[in-house]
């Protein structure tokens, strides 16, 4: 059996207990295909085994800098999915603009500083009533905020403004996931009660769902200017006012792989990392 190492929260993070949870979903089919699966803090840096997992590195939004230095130190020789390079890249959200500019429809952003000028000006230049602020580096909508016009507003370094969008609590955020490099499955995640925000500790509810020809292309569009092929990719596109999708998010760190509402996702999982590690 060929150990796997699955990097974890740090022992003492909130997100521990949940995230150990989650990886027994895949112990059996990795068993089944000649691997173990072996937890270690992503804290702790690389371990011993044939490759590294990053899926489960909750928490490395708080502790940036951190994250980084694994990844720059991060030994060729053993394998880490995903790439370093492209995990380092996908940490600030400013990887839209650069979506953006290779022909990626995305969800209109401003990126700096989150002050009362600042909103202002993207009240005026998203022609919204409603806006959405939120941390370049940020994940489960860590210091998230809707703000409208007239709130006030807590300053925020290193921003990211974006127009609140109502679909989120209408059709929602439509999620297409890649597992091996091929489409697996989609869901639909919809934020519940007024509320903004799609994650289950918000009372966001999640279905499965059928993606529809321009899901498809669009999220093809956002993984072919990716600069490192992904072996696991979520992709998270909204509805535009203008009846168009969007990017919202392209989340190749530590995205949930919904293995609920896939067709055996911990078995696609294992053979996308047998096949490379043999």
């Amino acid at each position: 059996m060929r150990a796997v190492d699955v990097l974890m929260p740090a022992a003492d993070s909130d997100y521990a207990a949940q995230a150990a949870d989650m990886v027994e979903d895949y112990r059996a089919a990795f068993a089944a295909r000649g691997m173990t699966l072996a937890p270690r803090p992503w804290t702790a840096g690389p371990g011993d085994g044939a490759a590294a997992l990053a899926l489960f590195v909750w928490g490395y939004h708080i502790e940036s800098a951190r994250w980084t230095a694994v990844l720059e130190n991060w030994p060729d020789a053993m394998p880490l999915f995903n790439p370093p390079t492209l995990l380092r890249w996908n940490m600030r959200k400013t990887y839209l603009a650069e979506l953006e500019a290779m022909g990626v429809p995305i969800v209109p952003s401003w990126f700096g500083d989150a002050d009362a000028t600042s909103v202002a000006a993207a009240f005026s230049r998203f022609d919204t009533d409603a806006l959405v602020i939120k941390p370049q580096v940020s994940a489960g909508s860590y210091r998230t905020d809707r703000v409208r016009r007239g709130d006030p507003v807590v300053p925020l370094a290193d921003a990211i403004i974006q127009p609140f969008l109502s679909a989120v609590g209408e059709e929602g955020e439509l999620s297409l996931l890649y597992i091996g490099g091929t489409f697996s499955h989609a869901v639909r995640k919809v934020a519940q009660g007024g509320d903004f925000r799609i994650q289950p500790q918000f009372g966001g509810a999640t279905t499965a769902i059928t993606a529809d020809p321009q899901a498809h292309a669009v999220a093809a569009r956002a993984l072919a200017a990716l600069s490192h092929p992904p072996l696991y990719a979520r992709v998270d596109l909204i509805r535009l006012p203008d009846g168009h999708l969007a990017l919202m998010e392209l989340e190749v760190i530590e995205p949930d792989l919904y293995p609920d509402f896939g067709d055996d996702v911990p078995g696609k999982l294992a053979d996308a990392v047998r096949a490379v590690i043999g």
